[in-house]
């Protein structure tokens, strides 16, 4: 593309009043954007669930009965409502009060002078200032322009940036690639591009969540077995016997109530609130929930180096003249400097230590750029007219190989140092859009800009825990090789001293990808590669976290699984980001790692406990039916054992400390682990409950004792389910077991607490009867667990057979 015409509007700065007319008008940039939910909606989305709605019915058919203790499942309504709103609400205020902190200001020029203001102040035909890394806030046509390349590859999937002139037309969610400018305002909020693109759901991806589409999977596999298991249920208790009505119902609800898995969705939730939360106390923003999930997952983290593994600010060191007589090198270094309408580091730390040196009179000028790697301008000598270029740069794209200077340069950025070369050329800077590399002949070094870049001291504890936990760090810059090579060996980095050069790479070459794997530090490298080497690593099946936070750092933070910018960091860094690091602490990333992996490997643990309930309820409630004998429990004992198996342990085991790495197949895992158990509980009880009533007698007088029997099995194999899911042991989890199973017997073998829940364990043969089918049970859950392994082997072995076989 090229820069349109010459702007016809003239600069004319808006007044206040101008300002409130059109915000009046309704043409301020406002948009609807909010990082959760308003607090209406969060109580509507706890409130009124179509798991409350069962547990309601259930509750009002057990009040007509007059069996108000058999109603206590009723708290759960409470309960789930309460505790999903007062995490989502803590959850909301988080991520509120980080994304304020966040927000990048616009600067705009107005009559009074130039202010940052809000990007939600802007209005129609506001005059913006931009710069390198802004992300272009609204609509706008060029007023004025200095080396104005805009990035719009966020929002066409064009890679090469465009140099854009006076006149040309911007578009809102693109960004600034090098140089500066003003436009005039000429669509805003919901009529500027973004907004609308956004609306249509084209460029802009709608984060997937694995775990939510897993959990989805499962209760569609729950609510198809329900249906015809609670016809049959229903059929049994209400028109299959003639006794009394009111028992009846209590065995309908006690059968259906635990085939609901009430808290899997809502434990899921409460997680992922408290990841928020805990994140948001290191001040770490998550920009959309599902990132957290894919954190747990991350098995390579690329870096960038400067700002990242670095610390922020640099200084100049020293300025090393190369023998030339010349006393207008600070003036060239201030002009260069001066020319960029938002430093970077490196050019403000020039622009500091030049101070208020006078700078050259600059005819034009050429703004840095992440993919060129140089920065230029060009004068004239006021008395004979002479035309001269200064460009100043990497030494090792300025310079030829051989040349004295750049030896130097080399041998200082082994030494981990930036240097930057200084070079003059006779005659004007080439046209931009010229083919070549856009040089200037006859360079000549001048001087080394020689940079100070400390190592964050928190990056080695980092890097090693990365390490450890078998996470991948890659070091991907711009910066010289030998330099980024000397900085990772600097913080731990395996084999990092050993940078390559990434202009010896090419993507599209076929050792591109091996190159990516087996390598961990790269430097000179362009944008468009960071990008492609995300791209490689993803391709060879891995998870990739990229980390940046420069305008050279975008495309791969967009398209990495989990983007994270540093606060400090560009707009646009921050905008493409799903995560971003407020306080600019590399040492944080580890804890977001590891909160991604805490908050997806307990779901998994949660949900094995709640569908282990669902399927044996399940089993045991067609059991039941199919024998057409009454059902054992009454609604207050599926309500103990809820509480003490699976309700209160599944709270405090989904906020627990998890460092394993969550993997594909949660789905598949869950059922492993529910299935057999579930199995193994419905068997037990079922066995006890019919050897009670052939010991005891199966009729009325017995009611209790039979059905204490078959609780007393149940109960036990649950809380192995509990012991099994619960590990590794720590004495806090020993503890919480201990406590379960403490407050269970407190409950059935107390006399007001026997009485309550209707329990009765007085003859010694309900206990042998229900301690022998619970130990069956278990030894049932270790069959089915090694059935459904040799399954799960067999059909893997089909299908590597199928895949291996050759096609007709």
């Amino acid at each position: 593309m090229t820069p349109g015409s010459p702007a016809q509007a003239t600069r004319a700065p808006l007044t206040a009043a101008q300002v409130a007319e059109r915000i009046s008008r309704g043409e301020s940039n406002t948009i609807e954007s909010r990082t959760s939910r308003s607090f209406g909606e969060i109580f509507r989305a706890n409130a009124f669930t179509r798991v409350n709605a069962i547990y309601l019915v259930m509750f009002l058919l057990i009040l007509s009965t007059g069996y108000f203790i058999d109603g206590l499942f009723g708290l759960l309504i409470i309960v789930n409502s309460v505790v999903g709103m007062v995490q989502e609400v803590r959850a909301k205020r988080t991520l509120d009060r980080l994304a304020l902190l966040s927000k990048a200001p616009a600067r705009v020029e107005r009559a009074e002078g130039v202010a940052e203001v809000d990007v939600e102040q802007l209005v129609l035909d506001d005059v913006v200032l931009i710069a390198a890394g802004d992300q272009i806030p609204v609509d706008g046509e060029v007023l004025d322009a200095t080396g104005l390349e805009v990035d719009e590859s966020l929002l066409t999937g064009e890679s090469e940036p465009v140099l854009a002139g006076p006149g040309y037309e911007l578009k809102s969610g693109s960004f600034v690639a090098a140089g500066s400018a003003s436009f005039r305002a000429t669509a805003v909020g919901e009529h500027a591009y973004a907004a609308r693109l956004a609306k249509e759901a084209s460029e802009f991806r709608k984060p997937s969540s694995q775990l939510r589409a897993g959990i989805d999977q499962i209760l569609k596999y729950v609510t198809w077995a329900l249906i015809p298991v609670g016809v049959l249920t229903i059929v049994n208790q209400i028109w299959g016997r003639a006794e009394d009505w009111r028992k009846a119902v209590q065995g309908l609800v006690a059968a259906l109530v635990p085939m609901v898995p009430e808290g899997l969705v809502l434990m899921t939730s409460v997680a992922m609130a408290v990841g928020v939360i805990r994140l948001g106390r290191r001040n770490c923003l998550v920009q959309d929930l599902p990132a957290i999930e894919q954190l747990a997952r991350v098995d390579v983290v690329c870096t960038d180096k400067t700002g990242t593994l670095t610390e922020d600010g640099m200084r100049v060191g020293a300025v090393e003249r190369l023998g030339v007589d010349d006393d207008r090198i600070e003036a060239a270094l201030a002009a260069i400097g001066r020319a960029e309408g938002k430093p970077n580091a490196s050019m403000a730390a020039i622009l500091e230590h030049v101070g208020d040196e006078p700078a050259l009179a600059t005819q034009t000028s050429i703004a840095f750029s992440s993919s060129r790697k140089w920065a230029a301008m060009q004068t004239a000598d006021s008395a004979t007219g002479a035309v001269e270029s200064w460009v100043l740069g990497a030494p090792d794209v300025l310079l030829a190989v051989g040349d004295a200077a750049r030896t130097r340069s080399d041998a200082l950025a082994s030494e981990g140092l930036r240097v930057l070369a200084l070079a003059r050329g006779d005659g004007a800077l080439p046209d931009p859009e010229a083919p070549g590399d856009g040089l200037p002949a006859g360079l000549v070094a001048t001087a080394l800009v020689i940079l100070d870049q400390r190592l964050r001291a928190e990056a080695p504890g980092a890097i090693a825990y990365f390490a450890e936990q078998d996470v991948d760090i890659k070091v991907i810059s711009g910066d010289n090789a030998a330099a980024v090579g000397a900085i990772a060996a600097e913080a731990g980095v395996p084999h990092g001293r050993n940078a390559v050069d990434a202009r010896s790479l090419d993507p599209d070459s076929e050792r591109f990808g091996g190159e990516v794997r087996d390598r961990t530090a790269f430097g000179r490298v362009t944008p468009t590669q960071k990008r492609a080497m995300v791209h490689a690593l993803q391709e060879d099946g891995r998870v990739v976290a990229m980390t940046g936070d420069g305008v050279n750092d975008v495309l791969a933070l967009k398209d990495a699984d989990v983007g994270v910018a540093m606060g400090s960091g560009s707009p646009a860094a921050r905008a493409v980001s799903r995560i971003v690091l407020l306080d600019n602490s590399f040492a944080t990333l580890p804890h977001v790692v590891a909160e991604g992996r805490r908050v997806i490997g307990n779901i998994e643990r949660v949900a094995t406990l709640f569908l282990t309930k669902t399927l044996y309820s399940i089993l045991l409630a067609l059991l039941v039916a199919v024998t057409a004998v009454p059902f054992p429990f009454l609604p207050r004992h599926v309500t103990l054992i809820a509480w003490f198996t699976i309700g209160i342990p599944a709270f405090f085991l989904a906020l627990a400390p998890n460092t394993a790495r969550a993997q594909d197949g949660f789905v598949r895992r869950v059922l492993d682990a529910a299935v057999p158990g579930g199995i193994g509980a419905a068997l037990a009880s079922y066995g006890a409950y019919l050897t009670a009533r052939a010991v005891f007698g199966a009729d009325h007088a017995h009611r209790v004792l039979n059905a204490s029997t078959g609780f007393l099995a149940l109960v036990i194999v649950a809380f192995f389910v509990l012991i099994t899911v619960a590990r590794p042991f720590r004495p806090w989890k020993v503890g919480l077991v201990g406590a379960m199973i403490g407050g269970m017997l407190v409950v059935i073998l107390t006399p007001f607490g026997s009485k309550a829940f209707e329990v009765d364990l007085h003859d010694p043969r309900a206990v042998l009867i229900a301690c022998a089918f619970g130990a069956a049970g278990i030894a049932v859950r270790f069959g089915a667990r090694a059935v459904l392994r040799a399954i799960y082997a067999a059909v893997s072995r089909r299908r590597q057979r199928r895949t291996l076989l050759p096609r007709p």
